[in-house]
């Protein structure tokens, strides 16, 4: 039986013969900026994604003493705007991106310390794996940011940071800036060079409106783009994965896998992802649980929120604990196995992908 011809194969036998015409055809391609499809065709139009970033791990044990001498050496403040320190996926140097839409970066806020509001266009979150004593102030609504906590910063809204307490806080940031850059849909905007509210209240005025399960303030019927609660609590988050394992022993289709309880964090107004660009969510894995291998299209990145366990991408194991990051780029194959109970939060561009019927999966030996 003949063996199919593969992708460069047929790249190759299609090729002309070496001319004098030949070359003086190129030279003109290149004289008047232009390209033919033949010579590139296995780059445009591979058999499935090829991404040039990598899958790549970031050690939480190695990120937060950068992050610590950064606040020791690097103020805070107009110009630099943050103290951010962007994980730059080695295969897209020398851009600090994690993934070709996705940015992600440990922000370090120091005793005291105020980073002054702005806005963009790009769409934001903040995820807090250990720590608390900043305040978010969004629109001028002081959201808390605690361990365990989601906290939203969707495009064009005004945004600062306060610490109100005497130790430094660490936490992940997420955004699509990779996407509105290649885009070109990026504006930005100075507000207050400090913040507009230093209250410090437990519970954000979009939490006190929106965040009383299956009830919608009458004030607001109208749908919104990003979900107008500021914080996700990790009170809530816990006891949603709690109970989905819970069901799971009395025999009820409660998880996504045998073992493995998650949840998506959603808009209220529209049941939608939590901002137009990005999903987030949360897994759970019981000790002793490995997922089944899949493909997907689109990137995601995950950080571990508490205990140890594994990742497999692209046939590579790595060890993981606390604090630790990963990306998995566009098709490459990816599975988790958990040590201990395995809790990780995990945000992707998969709305994108969606949105614009790019999105596939795969998971092999799997139906449907």
């Amino acid at each position: 039986m003949n063996e199919p011809l593969s992708h460069d194969t047929v790249t190759h036998a299609m090729q002309p013969e070496d001319s004098p015409e030949l070359r003086a055809l190129y030279k003109g391609f290149e004289d008047n900026n232009v390209l033919p499809l033949w010579t590139q065709v296995g780059d445009l139009m591979p058999i499935h994604p090829k991404s040039r970033a990598v899958p790549h791990v970031w050690k939480w044990s190695a990120l937060l003493p950068l992050a610590e001498r950064s606040g020791d050496l690097v103020p805070v403040g107009r110009g630099g705007e943050r103290r951010a320190l962007g994980l730059a996926n080695p295969g897209l140097a020398p851009n600090a991106y994690i993934s070709p839409t996705l940015w992600a970066a440990i922000q370090y806020l120091g005793p005291k310390e105020t980073a002054p509001e702005h806005r963009h266009s790009q769409n934001a979150f903040r995820f807090v794996v250990e720590g608390e004593g900043v305040w978010t102030v969004v629109n001028g609504d002081p959201v808390r940011m605690s361990r365990g906590d989601l906290l939203l910063t969707p495009g064009w809204n005004f945004h600062g940071h306060h610490n109100d307490r005497d130790a430094p806080m660490a936490w992940i940031d997420g955004l699509d800036i990779p996407f509105s850059q290649q885009m070109d849909v990026g504006f930005f905007e100075f507000g207050s060079d400090r913040v507009t509210d230093y209250a410090t209240p437990n519970y954000s005025r979009g939490e006190r409106l929106w965040c009383h399960p299956g009830l919608r303030p009458l004030s607001q019927l109208q749908d919104t783009v990003s979900s107008p609660i500021g914080a996700y609590r990790w009170e809530f988050t816990d006891r949603a994965l709690t109970e989905q394992l819970l069901l799971e022993d009395e025999g009820q289709p409660a998880t996504v896998e045998q073992g493995h309880a998650a949840i998506r964090y959603v808009n209220p107004t529209t049941g939608g992802d939590v901002m137009p660009t990005i999903r987030c969510q949360f897994h759970r894995l019981r000790a002793g649980v490995e997922t089944a291998p899949r493909h997907e299209v689109g990137s995601s990145v995950f950080q571990v929120f508490d205990g140890k366990g594994s990742v497999v991408l692209g046939g590579e194991t790595h060890k993981l604990e606390k604090g630790d990051l990963f990306v998995v780029p566009s098709w490459v194959p990816w599975s988790l196995q958990a040590d201990t109970q395995f809790d990780l939060f995990r945000f992707s561009d998969a709305p994108i992908m969606e949105r614009l019927h790019f999105m596939r999966t795969s998971v092999p030996g799997h139906t449907g």
